[in-house]
């Protein structure tokens, strides 16, 4: 009889763990198809 309350209290306390458990938040990545800014060009005196 003992094995089995202590196979039940262990059961019970994984379930307890994982009811208690947070989810993972989920990540996501905006990708913008146009850049943000034009690299811009050098137009000095100089050419």
């Amino acid at each position: 009889m003992s094995k089995s309350i202590k196979l039940l209290a262990m059961l019970g306390l994984v379930a307890g763990v994982a009811a208690c458990a947070q989810p993972k938040e989920e990540e996501f990545i905006v990708i913008d198809p146009e850049p943000i800014s034009a690299e811009p060009v050098y137009t000095g005196k100089y050419k």
